[in-house]
């Protein structure tokens, strides 16, 4: 229920309980306030649900305070959101619900002062469900409704036994209809002697459902025009937000008359609506003088879809393009903006309410937990909150940030900021910023550090850059001092000079140790540079040991090609290979395995060639191997597989092939 403001017809009279089976409770002896009857200390207005009087919770329009109640009630701002600022979609909101209070009206026209109460109430707001908006669904115009309904009726003359007759049949469908929808049912305060209630209906979805909203250019839905500037946009759900039947029974029903009712859909608009309820008119109509509200809800729950034609998709709109005068017809749709945002916020609510209440199994720990001990990451994966916390400590600790990705394999979603930051202790989460920080900077092809103080610089065209802290200006090729105009000298060069600088007698000891240091840097830059290449990314020096050319940067995870030293396509890296002129591996790599090879075949075949009479055929290739000593199991040295003399079979792992429940290893023969 929304907390609404001080306005509100004074004649509300609808008051849901707390539990289904309270569904026929007294009037409590409390009066909403209206405009009339509150004066200066009630500007802070709450409102009094009362159930039975052992159990009483009261609320404004900010706060909710539960007190012994069998429900539990979210703490709400004026516009129906959690504390949180997310929607309050698990629930129908204000719109839906009736007003609270324990004023019972007498009769269709109130007194003089009720009349001015509600003309002074609906000045600031037209619709009377006290949110301001105007927009015809609220509250106070369910009621308004209901009591219009109420008032076009004519009760026929019934005898007092039909009249217990029918009392008792209304008792025991409505005991029927909460005893199945048990918590979706709200049992109503009596208005008028007669009863009321509420049911919210969870649409039937099989599986999910596409729901589709045609725009055109001009950022308006049309669902009419075939015009080419149309465009289609389109989204799945499993779960609708509920359809909201409320009913107020009248003396002669079911003998006589249907029950007063009104129909109200937040998504759906007027028109649509109204061929709802015109099928519960022809189910009353089929089945005159015999209960029909659960006729009603089992219709609405399993059928109102096909009925409107949304088998396999729901066309959102028009808009503001049906007029509908029935006072039964309650739509919520307004716009585009407001409606998909509603559908997919409660489609994602609902599927985290279920998530919760399962038990999931997680893909690291292979353990089976409750859905509140995951943690789910954007692209829908979840994993126990353990796994995820030592995932990302490890990676922190290991300077591999770049791979906190999901753990889901083949899964590339990187986990976001937010999330790690509940995972991570503040001085993990600040040890990742600054290497996530590093690491984009090292990327940026046009950002150096300073050589006196490794501040981060942008480079210039001319290869020229300005210290920002201690605006040392140098070049970002030998990162000497800027040099306009004169090549950069060479490493060698360099070294030449710091070395022959070191038989100098004019330097002074602390300056000779400065020069040593870097004469060994550079020492080591020769080194490097003469056995590695540079990532064409992040200028990372990789040396490669052994393997083909396709190389991964363990700094900024780029794919290259050690050859010719270009970056490739992560998704396809060995394109490169198959396409250009660069070979996968080397070719004196392949010289030397092809070497290795044959030599490995020279000295099988001296071994089959000295020993026929203690061999076996490879089972895998048929290529004969000789048994060496009393060893039975046999190395093939053209398929490189391994066998068992024995038994005759591909030896998998030798600590399970030999043993004592196995093949004996050593036997002679």
């Amino acid at each position: 229920m929304r907390g609404k403001d001080q306005r509100g017809a004074e004649d509300s009279f609808f008051a849901p309980n707390a539990s289904a089976a309270h569904h026929n409770l007294g009037s409590p002896n409390h009066r909403r306030p209206t405009r009339r009857n509150r004066g200066p200390h009630q500007s802070n207005l709450k409102y009094r649900v009362v159930n039975k009087p052992e159990a009483v919770f009261s609320f404004n329009s900010h706060s909710v305070e539960d007190v012994n109640v069998g429900v539990t009630v979210a703490s709400l701002n004026h516009h129906g959101e959690d504390a949180d600022g997310a929607s309050e979609l698990n629930t129908v909101d204000g719109t839906d619900r009736v007003a609270y209070s324990s004023k019972v009206g007498e009769g269709c026209g109130d007194d003089d002062d009720d009349d001015d109460d509600d003309d002074d109430d609906d000045d600031d707001d037209d619709d009377g469900d006290g949110d301001g908006d105007g927009d015809g669904d609220g509250e106070g115009d369910i009621q308004t409704r209901l009591d219009k309904l109420l008032c076009k009726i004519e009760e026929p003359d019934l005898s007092e036994e039909q009249i217990r007759i029918n009392d008792q049949l209304q008792q025991d469908e409505i005991l029927v209809v909460e005893s199945i929808y048990g918590e979706n049912v709200f049992g109503l305060e009596r208005w008028k002697g007669l009863r009321c209630f509420q049911i919210h209906i969870h649409i039937d979805v099989l599986g999910e459902i596409a729901i589709t909203a045609k725009l055109n250019s001009l950022n308006q839905l049309e669902t009419v025009s075939r015009s080419s500037d149309e465009f289609l946009y389109t989204f799945k759900v499993h779960y609708l937000p509920p359809v909201v039947l409320t009913c107020l029974l009248p003396k002669s029903y079911p003998s006589h008359q249907p029950p007063i009712f009104t129909l109200s859909v937040k998504w759906l608009e007027p028109a649509k609506i109204l061929r709802l309820c015109s099928k519960l008119d022809s189910i009353w109509a089929e089945q005159q003088g015999q209960e029909v509200i659960y006729p009603w809800v089992e219709w609405l729950h399993g059928s109102s879809l096909s009925h409107l034609g949304f088998d396999e998709e729901i066309t959102l709109g028009p808009y503001g393009m049906n007029v509908v005068q029935d006072e039964r017809v309650v739509s919520g749709a307004e716009c585009i903006d407001i409606d998909i945002p509603f559908l997919r916020n409660y489609n994602d609510k609902r599927h985290n309410e279920n998530f919760l209440k399962e038990l999931h199994q997680c893909n690291i720990c292979f353990g089976e937990y409750a859905g509140s001990e995951f943690i789910r990451i954007p692209c829908m994966h979840f994993f126990c909150l353990k796994c995820l916390q030592t995932f990302a400590q490890i990676h922190v600790k290991e300077g591999t940030v770049s791979n906190l990705q999901c753990p889901e394999a083949k899964c590339t979603v990187m986990i976001p900021p937010g999330l790690l930051k509940h995972l991570l202790d503040d001085r993990d989460y600040e040890r990742w910023e600054s290497m996530m920080l590093e690491k984009t900077l090292a990327s940026m092809s046009d950002v150096v550090y300073c050589p006196r103080c490794e501040t981060p610089c942008l480079e210039d065209e001319d290869q020229h850059a300005q210290c920002p802290k201690c605006y040392f200006s140098f070049c970002t090729l030998c990162r000497e001092r800027r040099h306009v105009g004169i090549a950069c000298m060479s490493l060698d060069m360099k070294l030449q000079i710091l070395q022959d600088r070191q038989n100098s007698s004019h330097l002074k000891e602390d300056q000779k140790r400065r020069e040593r240091e870097k004469i060994n840097e550079m020492l080591s830059m020769k080194e490097i540079h003469r056995d590695s290449k540079l990532c064409p990314s992040c200028d990372m020096a990789i040396s490669r040991t052994e393997g083909c050319n396709k190389m991964k940067c363990g700094n900024c995870e780029q794919y290259f090609c050690y050859r010719c030293n270009k970056a490739i396509d992560p998704s396809d890296p060995y394109g490169h290979f198959r396409d250009g002129s660069c070979e996968l591996f080397p070719r004196e790599m392949v010289e030397s395995w092809q070497e290795r090879i044959n030599n490995r075949q020279v000295v099988g075949q001296l071994q089959a060639e000295l020993f026929p009479q203690r061999g076996l055929t490879c089972p895998n290739c048929r290529q004969f191997n000789a048994k060496i000593g009393n060893n039975n199991h046999l190395f093939c040295w053209a398929c490189q597989s391994h066998y068992c003399y024995l038994c005759k079979e591909i030896v998998r792992r030798g600590t399970k092939h030999y043993g004592p429940k196995g093949c004996k290893q050593h036997s002679e023969g």
